[in-house]
């Protein structure tokens, strides 16, 4: 594996390998890019195959972060920290604490937060030893409301550029997921009068989104084919590829869930077949919006007003799309390259 060729792919500028022998702890931290700001991205605890997947999906989710952060128009740059072990151990102090003075040791130029296998309290062993870390207990708060609202928002605006007017009023809504920010996002939904199908693994989330807002529910695979306007995948990623684009009946595809796509491709397929995709890393950023105003000291009505304009932000994408005839998610990453580009002209990588 060429290491520096990886990370030339994507010009990331910085990969940091960690170890403390003593509690078993380690940890690579990349970082992407800095010219909008210092890199942000949480830490991910994964039981990875081997030391290669790890570092792929370091690179990945750091060149992700950056994206979304341009895109949403922060001074933030792209990184991302991964733990290579079993994310049930409980000897978590001590592995967080090491993260932590890894942390510390680049001064600022990366924070973190949670991410998939930590919580908010792993990241308060983490602030024992350094400062660069966020949504720790009482101080932003939860993140899902934000979320939620803005791919609310998203999924307007969306249906603004598909159908000339953003009212959700009677569209009929697949939802799949429906955990912390999927319930809020049917609470949004069902307030504006869309109908909703909802599916979860978890049948008690279903029941109660049947309960409060009268949706029909519909087993986990079966909601691929339910004749719909919009799908919003909001549970795990890449449930748009080969095996479920053939059964979608929808028009749009907007949802919270990460990395929706299953590969490139699909997004190029949806395009094809005229879906319009909101491009997960656009619609779903209103929880990066809530840190940075935490890091900021933004009221909570300031977050949220933020996270809305994703609407706008969709927009312009959807635009682009179709303007230049390109599919949505290429759209997106130009604006995002553009705004890097424009900023790196007037002011140094950030340090």
């Amino acid at each position: 594996m060429e290491l520096f060729s990886l990370m030339g792919e994507h010009d990331h500028e910085q990969v940091v390998f960690c170890q403390e022998p003593s509690c078993g702890y380690k940890g690579i931290i990349a970082i992407h890019n800095t010219v909008l700001g210092p890199a942000l991205g949480g830490t991910r605890f994964w039981n990875y195959n081997n030391d290669q997947e790890a570092f792929v999906d370091s690179l990945r989710l750091s060149r992700g972060m950056t994206y979304k952060a341009s895109v949403a128009g922060l001074n933030l740059g792209g990184g991302k920290s991964v733990i290579l072990g079993d994310p049930r151990s409980t000897n978590r102090e001590e592995i967080f604490r090491a993260h932590g003075r890894f942390v510390e040791t680049l001064k600022g130029r990366y924070i973190t937060a949670e991410d998939v296998g930590t919580s908010v309290d792993d990241m308060e062993f983490v602030a024992m030893e350094t400062e660069h870390v966020t949504g720790r207990a009482q101080t932003s708060g939860d993140p899902s409301p934000v979320t939620a609202y803005g791919v609310y928002r998203g999924i307007k605006a969306a249906a603004m550029a598909k159908y000339g007017s953003d009212s959700l009023s009677g569209k009929r809504v697949t939802v799949q997921g429906v955990g912390h920010v999927g319930y809020y996002l049917c609470q949004n939904l069902a307030s504006e009068g869309a109908r909703l199908v909802v599916t979860d693994i978890d049948q008690e989330r279903v029941q109660r989104i049947v309960h409060e807002f009268g949706a029909e529910a519909v087993a986990p695979d079966a909601i691929y084919g339910v004749e719909a306007d919009i799908y919003a995948p909001s549970a795990l990623g890449a449930t748009v590829n080969d095996d479920t684009i053939p059964l979608l009946k929808v028009d749009i595809v907007a949802g919270a869930a990460n990395n929706v796509l299953g590969e490139a491709r699909h997004g190029d397929d949806l395009h094809a077949r005229g879906i319009l995709y909101a491009p997960d890393y656009v619609i779903n950023a209103g929880g990066l919006i809530n840190v940075y105003g935490e890091l900021n000291g933004w009221t909570a009505e300031r977050s949220m007003r933020k996270a809305g304009d994703i609407y706008t932000t969709l927009l312009r994408i959807f635009e682009l799309s179709a303007n230049a005839g390109l599919p949505t998610y290429v759209a997106a990453d130009r604006i995002a390259e553009e705004r890097i580009a424009a900023v790196g002209k007037i002011q140094q990588t950030w340090v």
